[in-house]
């Protein structure tokens, strides 16, 4: 039986999002992923992948350009698969917890900033077609997937964001995203369940050669010097929490797919 188990392809869920309130359970879709013995979390001869995972979520690992060629099933099961979701919704439980901790001050100035890719919208039908990051980044391949705005809500995150607009704490959506694509990414936010927004953020050519961290504190800092109070910070890399203005929390989802520096 075990024998018989290994030598089957799993078809594992992705994250889809639900339209309306209030929040239900999300349709499933279904992508297939090849499987090689080893994925899914079994050892893989000189390379633990869970170790590898838990040292790139605690930020251990560092600098990283892609996942080890070993590890692209594990990470293509880990994301596809209950776990991703699970996980997602621990971060995002405790992130509503910490914001019910608040009195707000009710003058619309209490914000709750929220990175887009692999936070409010989910790329994952791109890369269950061209894989779970052991090849270099094609910034060309990923923005044509954008401009086609078809990335679905993470169902956890769109939770999030209902039960914080539903306690009078607004949202920013602030993302790496360039400019250009501000049309395509707020029509894909509103298709996804996400309607209502304070400010929406793109990447300006102004930090054209600045790191994610520099671009991200600078627009966080802005919105304070606007009188803006940032209750809680959201986002599945490193670079969306670190640096300055990072507000009173905050929330790193999980993402073993790729790193921003």
């Amino acid at each position: 039986m075990a024998s018989l188990i290994l030598q089957i392809f799993l078809l594992l869920v992705i994250v889809a999002t639900s339209q309306g309130s209030p929040v239900s359970d999300p349709p499933l879709q279904i992508h297939l992923l090849r499987s090689r013995l080893g994925s899914g979390g079994h050892h893989i001869p000189g390379v633990s992948c869970l170790s590898w995972r838990l040292g790139v979520e605690t930020n251990n690992i560092i600098g990283w350009k892609t996942v080890p060629e070993e590890c692209e099933d594990y990470v293509g099961h880990y994301m596809l698969g209950k776990q991703y979701r699970e996980d997602s919704a621990v971060v995002t439980e405790e992130a509503f917890t910490h914001a019910k901790t608040f009195k707000l001050a009710g003058d619309g100035k209490d914000i709750w900033v929220f990175d887009v890719d692999e936070t409010t919208l989910s790329n994952l039908p791109y890369y269950a077609k061209h894989g779970f990051g052991a090849e270099l980044y094609n910034s060309t391949a990923f923005n044509q997937w954008v401009l086609t705005g078809k990335a679905l809500a993470l169902p956890e995150s769109l939770k999030l964001y209902r039960k914080l607009l539903s306690v009078g704490i607004k949202v920013v959506f602030l993302t790496g995203r360039t400019e250009d694509q501000r049309a395509v990414t707020s029509h894909n936010l509103n298709a996804a369940g996400y309607h209502v927004w304070e400010h929406l953020i793109l990447r300006s050519s102004s930090y054209s050669g600045k790191t994610a961290v520099f671009y991200k504190s600078s627009e966080r800092a802005k919105l304070e010097k606007k009188g803006y109070r940032i209750i809680g910070n959201i986002g599945d890399q490193w670079s969306d929490l670190l640096g300055t203005s990072v507000g009173n929390r905050t929330f790193k989802l999980p993402d073993p797919m790729y790193y921003i520096s």
